[in-house]
C-alpha cells in the first residue's frame, strides 16, 4: 500500500484507527475454547466487529509465536481473512543484521505477506535496508516509545548534537529512506515529544500505541503530530479487542472501535477540514 493509498483510506473510512490483535488465550472469552481454533475465532469476529472503523490491523507476533506452530497457523488464518485493502503491520520488533534480517523480510513480506513490520534501529543502518528492499512494503522503526524503561536509553543526551537518543536515531535513520516506506513509533503518552519528532520528519507517517488503556490523549497527539496527510495511525488493543468478555464481545469490541473513530473523524475535521 502507498503513501497516497493510506491517506485515501483514511478520508474514506474518516479513521486513522489500528487495532492491535494481542489476542491471548487467557483472556478470549471462555466460550472460544471450544472452536478448533479459538485464537483465529477471537480474531475473525474481531475483525469483522471493527473492519468498518479501522484502516489497519497490527498482529502483535509474541501472542502467536507463544503457542507454538499452532500460534503460527492462527496468525496465517488471520492474514488470510484480514480484508485486502486493510494495511498490516506485523508487530515484531526484529533487530538483526545481514542474512538475518534478509531472512526476517522474506517471512513477513513474502510468506505472510503484511504491509509492514516493526524493526528496532538500534544495531545501525544494515538491521533495516533488507526491509526497503520491497516495494511497496514499510519499514516501522521504534523510535520514542511510551515504556517506563525508554528513559534508560531513549532520552539520554547526546552532548555533541544536543539532542536526545531518539531524535539522533530518526535524525540519521530519516536518511536511509524516505516518507513513503518509513514510519516510526512514538508512544501516546509522551505526545509533547511528538513537537520535536516532526520536526525531523515531517512528513512520515507516525504509528502511535497508547491512546486509550495506556492513557494516552488523542486530542494532543492529532495536536502535535497530525500533518497535510494525517500522518497518524493510531493504535488501541486492549481497550477494543477486551472491552467485552461474553459472548457479546464482537459487539462490544464495535462499540470501542467506533468510539475512537468518531473521535478520530471529528480531529480530522479540525485539522485538515
Amino acid at each position: 500500500m502507498t503513501r497516497q493509498q493510506l491517506f485515501e483510506k483514511i478520508r474514506e473510512k474518516e479513521s486513522f484507527l489500528c487495532v492491535g490483535l494481542d489476542s491471548d488465550l487467557s483472556k478470549i472469552p471462555s466460550h472460544l475454547h471450544k472452536a478448533i481454533d479459538p485464537i483465529f475465532e477471537f480474531n475473525k469476529q474481531i475483525i469483522d466487529a471493527t473492519y468498518q472503523y479501522a484502516i489497519a490491523y497490527k498482529p502483535n507476533l509474541a501472542f502467536y509465536e507463544a503457542l507454538g506452530s499452532k500460534g503460527m497457523e492462527s496468525l496465517e488464518r488471520t492474514m488470510e481473512y484480514i480484508p485486502k485493502d486493510i494495511f498490516t503491520i506485523a508487530d515484531a520488533k526484529r533487530g538483526d543484521i545481514g542474512n538475518t534480517s534478509n531472512m526476517y523480510a522474506k517471512a513477513f513480506f513474502e510468506n505472510m505477506n503484511f504491509d509492514s513490520v516493526t524493526v528496532a534501529p538500534y544495531m545501525g543502518e544494515d538491521s533495516v535496508t533488507p526491509y526497503l528492499e520491497y516495494p511497496r512494503k514499510w519499514v516501522v522503526l521504534l523510535a520514542a516509545t511510551s515504556n517506563k524503561g525508554s528513559f534508560d536509553f531513549q532520552e539520554l543526551m547526546i552532548e555533541s548534537t544536543g539532542e536526545k537518543l531518539y531524535e539522533q536515531v530518526i535524525r540519521k535513520s530519516a536518511s536511509w529512506s524516505n516518507a513513503n516506506n518509513m514510519m516510526y513509533v512514538v508512544g501516546a503518552t509522551r505526545a509533547e515529544s511528538l513537537i520535536g519528532v516532526r520536526a525531523l520528519v515531517p512528513d512520515h507517517f507516525l504509528l502511535i500505541p497508547g491512546v486509550g488503556a495506556q492513557g494516552g490523549s488523542l486530542e494532543q497527539v492529532c495536536k502535535y503530530g497530525m500533518n497535510k496527510q494525517c500522518g497518524l495511525i493510531v493504535n488501541s488493543s486492549r481497550g477494543i479487542i477486551y472491552a467485552g468478555s461474553d459472548e457479546n464481545f464482537g459487539a462490544a469490541a464495535a462499540n470501542a472501535a467506533k468510539k475512537l473513530q468518531q473521535e478520530m473523524a471529528a480531529q480530522l475535521q479540525l485539522h485538515l477540514g
